[in-house]
């Protein structure tokens, strides 16, 4: 939020109560909020060894092939869940596109241009941020491509 703000790029601040981790689509059930709207933050290793981060829509599911070909690719794998911290320097369903230890390469589901606003993480668990695309391709310096099944 502080590189959002920084930035000068208006965003709304949503919260809810969380002892653990949740998944995407209960935290949107939680805040009453629309699935298509609310996006998940992935991150995947490829062949090259270099990271790389996804955002696609809670209910999707990234299809390996097309986010290997958008980063320019052979192959890409998820990361195992143990190493999400170490990498970006989020946890567990707090993870998200803007401000990681290193700027990675990322891509953002073309869906997400269809919209006036977005919903993602917002780099904690219990805070959510809503967005227009445009800013969160911006702040994430990250570009569009079609990454889902």
């Amino acid at each position: 939020m502080r590189i959002l703000e920084r930035m000068k790029l208006p965003f709304t601040h949503l919260t809810y109560e969380c002892k653990e981790f949740e998944d995407g689509i209960q935290i949107a059930d939680l805040l009453g909020l629309p699935h298509e709207k609310v996006y998940k933050t992935l991150v995947t290793i490829g062949a090259s060894k270099n990271y790389f981060v996804f955002v696609i829509p809670i209910e999707a599911e990234l299809d390996l092939k097309a986010a290997a070909r958008a980063v320019g690719e052979k192959s890409v794998a998820m990361i195992p869940v143990k190493d999400i911290l170490q990498i970006t320097g989020y946890i567990r369903g707090g993870c998200t596109a803007v401000g990681m230890k290193k700027q990675y390469v990322t891509r953002i589901d073309s869906s997400a241009k269809e919209r006036d606003t977005m919903i993602v993480s917002g780099g904690r668990i219990g805070s959510q941020i809503e967005l227009a695309p445009e800013h969160l391709c911006m702040a994430a310096q990250a570009e569009y491509a079609p990454l889902t099944k």
